[in-house]
């Protein structure tokens, strides 16, 4: 048994050592050596030995800090594995700081408390690191202890770079060996996130070298990669957030190790994909690393290169559950953390003259079915933070009523609860009739019988810059397929009328049906067709999955309201009229 042994380790060396002719991953006259480890379904940490470099690595974290394995035992591994080898590294790969009520009510910086307790190294933006805007940004960078990378985001503007702080790439020594981080962040950054954000004067200030097709993309990563190897760059890991799906092209993290050379690993997010080990091919042919850890702690990533010159990476599940507590330190500083969110959720972020409320009343819903002083309050938030022409907001998402006097972010977050992305797209003056036309499909002359709310739908759409007529005598001749999307017009008449669009000049006038114009509201609508409204979901999206529903309503009432509603909607304005 001993002699089998033996000869099986025999032969297991001489494997690697044939792999390693095939798998060396930048094809330079190099000592690295790509080996896959798949732990996907692995819980524990692969063993490391004395003078390895280990790189624990998240991704699309959004704001999930005790879910999973969660930041404990994140604080666990690296514990562990630093009683093995004294070069561990932790790095995150974009979209942190935003995702859950957490990062709402303290923009981001609960969250970049957690990740410097923890002790991370490096970090880059994700698209929706943006979300609470530049400023805060810059104070979130400035604050985290880890170094922010981008090699890809420049500045044109006369103000302020918020991003000066950021580098372009890290070189980390480990001994003797020179590890080179190189940051980047997909250009569409600029849709996901909210444009005016990037702009000065009306004008974009902020360069994500989007142009040519990919090729400006490419250029730049490839010039910092040249320039890292210049310093004496033993490896290269392209930290970045792209996503590995074609539908980022020509932006996708495939799309940039087929256009470089010289990468060895990438650690990616953004498209929230597990992906234990990948290799793909770099331009000349030589492996690439190709590495994601899903989204909110599904899975730790660990990249290792070895002492021999070997590159594994796999994913670490369930650490915590089978073979080691969470760390008690970190696990109760998030608890002094949690304990500061729930206060701060309680906290008074504004103040009203009047309740806005989704009923009547007798507190028959009207929300799904009349105009009401809370809709034009959701709607008109869309439309302050986007820019929009106009912008729409669907009853079944407003959820309930928000007090006289006191409001606290509780109660603004419980009008909307579902956390849909802001997104705006352009679309024709015929769809947005089309669409009206489907929302107010059930609605009646009137509202209640017998103590019931009646002629409801959730898609029935509060508006913002807009204006428009139900004609309840006319049948509406909307036909759904068999899933519940919008088929056809069973007919020529139709119920919405009088559809006027709010002008440049604050004037109503008779919308265009062959017009374009910008309409802002959220996924549930634009992307997934909610209340089968087809009409947006494969226009031009000029944001895509930007800030949550809730917090544009913060952001409206903080910046645009100044933390006071006062009496401004005590009433209704004949936005919808009811016939």
């Amino acid at each position: 048994m001993l002699f089998m042994g033996y000869i099986m380790k025999k032969l297991l060396a001489l494997i690697l050592a044939v792999l390693s002719v095939f798998l060396c991953s930048c094809g330079n006259n190099c000592n690295c050596d790509v080996a896959t480890n798949d732990t996907a379904t692995n819980d524990t940490a692969t063993d490391v030995a004395t003078n390895d470099i280990v790189i624990f690595y998240t991704n699309d974290i959004h704001c999930a800090f005790e879910t999973e394995i969660g930041f404990s035992g994140l604080a666990s591994l690296k514990k562990q594995a630093l009683k093995q080898t004294p070069y561990v590294s932790l790095v995150d790969a974009g979209d942190a700081v935003q995702g859950e009520v957490i990062g709402s009510v303290s923009q981001g910086e609960y969250m970049v408390d957690i990740m410097n307790y923890v002790g991370y190294d490096i970090a880059v933006f994700g698209n929706h690191e943006f979300d609470y805007g530049m400023d805060r940004l810059q104070y979130l960078v400035n604050k985290s202890n880890a170094q922010y990378l981008n090699c890809n985001i420049t500045y044109k503007g006369k103000v302020e770079n918020r991003l000066s702080s950021a580098k372009p790439y890290k070189i980390i020594s480990y001994g003797e060996t020179d590890v080179a981080f190189i940051g980047a962040t997909t250009p569409e950054t600029l849709t996901s996130s909210t444009p005016t954000y990037f702009m000065e004067n009306g004008s974009f200030v902020y360069d994500f070298a989007a142009g040519n097709n990919g090729t400006d993309f490419y250029q730049c990563i490839q010039k910092n990669i040249d320039e890292c190897k210049s310093l004496g760059a033993d490896y290269i890991v392209l930290v970045a957030h792209l996503g590995d799906l074609e539908v980022s092209a020509p932006y996708s993290s495939i799309d940039v190790i087929n256009n470089t050379v010289g990468i060895d690993a990438v650690i990616d997010g953004h498209a929230h994909n597990s992906i234990p080990t990948r290799i793909e091919k770099n331009k000349q042919g030589s492996n690439v690393l190709l590495t994601s850890t899903g989204t909110k702690f599904a899975n730790v990533g660990q990249l290792v290169i070895t002492a021999n010159g070997y590159i594994t990476a796999g994913l670490i599940s369930d650490y915590a559950q089978k073979d080691a507590q969470k760390d008690a330190e970190t696990d109760s500083y998030i608890a002094t953390v949690k304990a500061k969110y729930e206060s701060e959720i309680n906290k008074v972020v504004a103040k009203s003259d009047i309740a806005l409320s989704c009923t009547d009343n007798n507190g028959i819903r009207l929300v799904r079915s009349r105009e009401t002083a809370i809709g034009n309050l959701c709607a008109d938030a869309y439309r302050y933070i986007t820019g929009a022409d106009i912008a729409l907001v669907n009853g079944g998402g407003i959820r309930a009523d928000l007090p006289a006097g006191d409001i606290t972010y509780a109660d603004i977050i419980a009008v909307h609860p579902f956390g849909n992305m802001m997104c705006m797209v352009n679309a024709t003056g015929q769809e947005i009739m089309d669409s009206l036309e489907i929302a107010s499909r059930s609605v009646r002359n009137v509202y209640e019988e017998n103590g019931y709310a009646v002629g409801e739908e959730g898609s029935f759409q509060s508006v913002s810059g807009l204006k428009y007529t139900v004609d309840t005598t006319v049948e509406s001749a909307v036909e759904f397929d068999e899933n519940g999307m919008f088929k056809c017009f069973n007919g020529n008449n139709r119920r919405v009328k009088n559809v006027l669009i709010l002008n440049d000049n604050g004037e109503y006038v008779p919308i265009d049906p062959n017009g374009v114009y910008t309409v802002a509201s959220h996924n549930h609508l634009i992307k997934s067709a909610g209340g089968g409204i087809t009409q947006f979901s494969d226009n031009p999206l000029l944001i895509d999955d930007g800030i949550r529903d809730y917090q544009v309503l913060i952001t409206y009432i903080a910046d645009g309201l100044k933390g006071n509603l006062g009496s401004l909607y005590s009433s209704t304005e004949g936005r919808i009229t009811i016939e």
